[in-house]
């Protein structure tokens, strides 16, 4: 029993000094993408309604994507850096657009979570996103 109590013991003194350890990127929180509506569109084309959420400290991670998007957000702000153009924080209410095949990522920096519709365009049968090499 007294080895039980100073492992317990151990334990309580280290979990603080843990939970302190900085996370990594792969640890930031998962981003939610539900897609709420796919249709086909001319020329073999299909448009996609996507609901976007980042939580608190979340972010994308670099990728991109094979047709052009419009963004429009519900909530929060996402900072989006994106390769060749200045970064820029896009708060409720803003709708932005991101070109295709263009690297960004989208960042969630605020203290509430980030939610935002994505319309995309994308070839029929194309993924959404593809990560960044």
């Amino acid at each position: 029993m007294r080895k039980y109590a100073r492992t317990v013991a151990l334990l309580a003194l280290a979990a603080p000094l843990i939970w302190a350890l900085p996370a990594s990127a792969a640890d930031a929180p998962a981003v939610v993408r539900t897609v709420l509506k796919q249709v086909d569109a001319p020329g073999g084309q299909t448009l996609s309604l996507v609901q976007v959420t980042i939580p608190v400290g979340g972010r994308e991670g670099r990728h991109s994507h094979p047709g052009p998007l419009v963004v429009h957000m519900l909530s929060g702000a996402i900072t989006l850096d994106y390769e060749g153009k200045p970064t820029v924080t896009y708060k409720t209410g803003d709708t932005f657009s991101v070109e295709a095949n263009h690297v960004h990522e989208g960042i969630n920096k605020g203290s509430v979570p980030a939610v935002a519709i994505a319309a995309f365009v994308t070839p029929k049968g194309a993924a959404l996103t593809t990560p960044a090499k």
